[in-house]
């Protein structure tokens, strides 16, 4: 079992949770800088709207996994801000993100559907890093199984076990590669980079978070299969709308 504590001096402590998120973090702000550059804009504003939007991103995720566990911290007030110890729910971060990021965006002219496409290729390697986090926490893993019939199975928590937050870096380096090559494909219009990837991500997360043990729950749904569900349909759609308006002859403007 790794020890989560990366260095210990007294009652300073860093944990390698908290190290993941930074990296991941780190990566996507140098990633979408380099592509403002790419697309004439300036990157310190970019920056400046990163140092806003990632401490939102925190605040969403956390109370979102509040709100659905609030019958435990209810009890337990103290435990809502211990984000050291896990229990960042990413629908919360990326609702929470993806709304800062829109106000902030509009306010430096970049565009609503230009920033989220800078943004989405760096969100997605921020995620595909900052799981491994919970490898560390030794949490966001799956139901027991045969390590004989799941040879890549891990020992977690007494148990071989599906390591879905594995599973979940894997598919999220994917959609990142793929994006980068997305990106750059002629006939698109701004928006489609972002929106491919919610539909992308989704889709991964759907199955994945059927094979986990920690799902939020709302009454019998997994709450995380519900929100990916509705925001595969919904990007899709959105996607077709605005390629109809695009050929129709409406100002939405190709990506560059």
């Amino acid at each position: 079992m790794p020890d989560p504590i990366l260095f210990a001096w007294g009652p300073f402590i860093i944990r390698w949770y908290g190290v993941m998120i930074v990296i991941g973090m780190a990566l996507g702000i140098f990633l979408a800088c380099r592509e403002t550059k790419r697309q004439d804009l300036n990157p310190d504003h970019f920056f400046n709207m990163a140092l806003v939007v990632l401490p939102a991103a925190i605040i969403g995720a956390r109370l979102y996994y509040v709100a659905f566990n609030w019958s435990y911290y209810s009890a337990h007030p103290a435990e809502i801000i211990a984000t050291w110890e896990g229990g960042l729910a990413i629908h919360g971060g990326i609702i929470a993100g993806a709304l800062v990021f829109i106000i902030m965006g509009t306010h430096y002219r970049f565009g609503i559907w230009k920033t989220l496409d800078i943004a989405a290729p760096s969100v997605v390697i921020g995620q595909a890093v900052g799981r491994w986090g919970n490898f560390f926490n030794q949490e966001a893993y799956g139901y027991e199984v045969n390590p004989e019939q799941i040879p890549w199975a891990m020992f977690i928590d007494g148990a071989y076990r599906h390591p879905t937050f594995l599973y979940e870096s894997i598919w999220n380096l994917l959609i990142f590669i793929f994006l980068l090559w997305y990106r750059r494909r002629r006939g698109l219009v701004t928006g489609d980079v972002a929106l491919m990837y919610v539909a992308l991500y989704s889709a991964g997360r759907l199955v994945i978070e059927g094979l986990r043990t920690d799902s939020l729950m709302l009454g019998n749904w997994r709450v995380a299969q519900l929100v990916s569900g509705g925001a595969i349909i919904l990007a899709l759609l959105i996607m077709w709308l605005r390629h109809r308006r695009n050929n129709q002859g409406g100002r939405i403007t190709n990506v560059r």
